[in-house]
């Protein structure tokens, strides 16, 4: 089968950053489906793998990782979908990936394609979906509740982003008050169109801009974008016993002293910890 990937890391300007090349095509065993690779998308952790790393490889890495396709062989183990399924799904970040005619996936982190999505469509949502969903009610404990999160307050900073547009999105459908971040004209009115109650800028103090909007805490906070350039003002904005959850990285220590007194929460969100860790599903 026909694939793309790297030996070296490299800007993606330099031809061989990304190279076309021939593999053998793989056969499904176990829980695994073999799935005919229609649609990809492209993430930032793509262009992370590819860009992090000195060594030169062996053998070319597949990367990519949202998919959609169509099921066209099934391992002994299989007991969720048949031949002929159109799935979508993120992958796992310890096998081949998604940018090949064909895939091993994992059935237990697959999903039936939404009909109502082409297979571009659905192959641009698992991964800011997948990572969404476990930030606000795995990781918060929220709920589909309107009722029980008619009185919440969330702070998404990054809201115009990948992730932070699901985000704002399902807050506002759990019912939340959503405070999303966005500084252009064009990415404030897509947060409002997304469900945004209010929007505040990111460049500018969040905490006098949350505070004029007549909101002393907030009970979430969904970090998507410069851990480090919003730590202290998160801390100061999180309720008592309120939870911040991270999809980024500090690049220096963060002081989790300054949550010590409101005994709030803070944790971090990968979608691939699951497939990584071979958890319980």
């Amino acid at each position: 089968m026909k694939a793309i990937g790297f030996k070296k890391h490299l800007s993606i300007d330099d031809p061989e950053s990304l190279i076309d090349f021939e593999t053998a095509k793989p056969t499904a065993k176990g829980h695994d489906l073999l799935v005919k690779v229609n649609a990809v998308s492209v993430n930032p952790v793509d262009v992370g793998v590819r860009k992090g790393g000195r060594a030169v490889l062996k053998t070319p890495k597949i990367i990519g990782w949202d998919a959609c396709g169509v099921v066209e062989k099934i391992g002994s183990d299989v007991s969720l979908f048949k031949p002929g399924d159109r799935v979508f799904y993120a992958g796992s970040f310890i096998r081949s990936g998604s940018d090949s005619e064909y895939q091993l996936v994992d059935e237990r982190i697959v999903g039936h394609a939404p009909k109502s999505l082409k297979d571009n469509e659905a192959a641009a949502m698992p991964l800011t979906s997948l990572t969404v969903y476990e930030a606000l009610f795995e990781q918060m404990g929220l709920t589909w509740s309107q009722q029980s999160n008619q009185d919440k307050t969330i702070l998404i900073i990054n809201g115009a982003g990948g992730v932070g547009s699901v985000a704002t999105q399902l807050a506002h459908l759990a019912g939340l008050t959503v405070i999303a971040t966005a500084s252009r004209p064009d990415s404030i009115k897509w947060t409002q169109d997304h469900g945004a109650t209010y929007v505040v800028n990111h460049r500018e103090d969040l905490v006098k801009q949350v505070r004029k909007l007549g909101f002393k805490y907030v009970d979430y906070i969904l970090e998507l974008k410069d851990l480090d350039g919003h730590w202290k003002e998160m801390c100061e904005l999180i309720k008592p016993e309120g939870h911040i959850v991270s999809i980024t990285e500090n690049h220096r220590p963060i002081n989790l002293r300054l949550l010590t007194k409101k005994k709030a929460h803070f944790s971090w969100e990968w979608m691939y910890t699951k497939s990584y860790y071979q958890t319980k599903i």
